[in-house]
């Protein structure tokens, strides 16, 4: 029996069409709900083998029900705490498009802790007050640890180049074990461990109901008093407050967030409880780590390759798991 169509919730311009369609090798056909009627969408949702969204407003709230045939739900980002589980198809597997922006987030990442580590944003606001600070000292990142909270594809990505600059990986994943190139690797038994070897520590893992704050008080007393913390994932493995009153106490302590506790996409707006961008140990972005226009036809790409896997009967990468969910 032929494998219904990938049905993708948003719009493809002409060449992302082409390198969808090049994905699938012919397993199913590609179709755009923004190209149809009403009555189109929900023959097609209906009908379909995988469907691929960004978020869950590009759905109308009655059209997630209609799914529930098909083998996969796919998401183009690779955090899904987006979704809401419960209002989903009993069964309906979905999967993140883990690693899918790795490369340009893993230098995002390496720029912030570079920018941290040479006080390039203190000292350029220093020069602004005409203040020329040439002996305060700065850092090398050479010689020292960068740890990775969350081994997926950004923190590989990320491992790579931080290698290049002659950093050691230390690094945390579910599995406690990986193919990658690190000097070592434990599960979150070994957290605390982690805290306290790292100069760098990067958090990219995913939202989950065991990471929400994970990055509490005593987490940020267990890192070293220098430590330079970098967030690409998601806010709320934070605890606002207390980073907020560590960053206030400890001078030396720098934090490059790039992933904010209310943004725009998820919650429709920009919002901190804290006035975090006023201090000059805290280096921010407004999570555009991944916003590089190129490579959106990557991750496009990638995610339509797992579509692929799920509508030949290969098992999808990146599947979500019940104890990831949120709600």
């Amino acid at each position: 029996m032929a494998a219904g169509p990938l049905v993708v919730a948003f719009a493809l311009n002409a060449a992302q069409r082409i390198a969808a369609t090049q994905c699938l090798h012919g397993a199913a056909p590609l179709v755009c709900l923004p190209d149809l009627d009403d009555a189109e969408r929900e023959a097609a949702l209906r009908a379909a083998g995988a469907v691929l969204l960004w978020n869950t407003k590009e759905l109308k709230p009655h059209e997630l029900t209609l799914i529930g045939e098909a083998k996969l739900l796919q998401a183009m980002t690779a955090g899904v705490d987006f979704l809401q589980f419960s209002a989903l198809p009993a069964g309906l597997p979905v999967a993140g498009n883990g690693g899918a922006y790795a490369e340009p987030m893993a230098e995002h990442a390496l720029a912030m802790a570079l920018a941290a580590a040479k006080r390039l944003l203190v000292e350029h606001a220093a020069l602004d007050r005409r203040e020329f600070n040439q002996h305060t000292p700065n850092r090398m990142l050479d010689g020292g640890v960068c740890g990775i909270f969350g081994f997926g594809g950004i923190g590989v990505a990320t491992a790579r180049l931080m290698r290049a600059i002659g950093m050691t990986v230390h690094a945390i994943n579910r599995r406690g074990q990986t193919d990658a190139d690190v000097d070592w690797i434990a599960g979150v038994d070994q957290f605390d461990t982690l805290l306290a070897a790292s100069d760098v520590l990067l958090i990219s893992a995913p939202l989950t109901r065991a990471t929400r704050h994970i990055f509490d008080a005593t987490a940020l007393a267990r890192m070293k008093p220098d430590a330079i913390l970098i967030n690409l994932a998601r806010g709320e493995l934070i605890d606002e407050a207390a980073l907020f009153a560590h960053l206030q106490a400890t001078p030396t302590f720098t934090a490059c967030i790039d992933a904010w506790w209310v943004e725009p996409v998820r919650h429709g707006r920009f919002a901190i409880d804290h006035p975090f961008t006023t201090l000059p140990n805290v280096i921010g972005s407004p999570h555009n780590s991944a916003s590089v226009p190129a490579w959106r036809i990557i991750a496009l790409q990638r995610a339509v390759e797992n579509c692929r896997r799920a509508l030949v009967g290969e098992t999808p990468w990146f599947l979500v798991r019940e104890e990831e969910k949120l709600a």
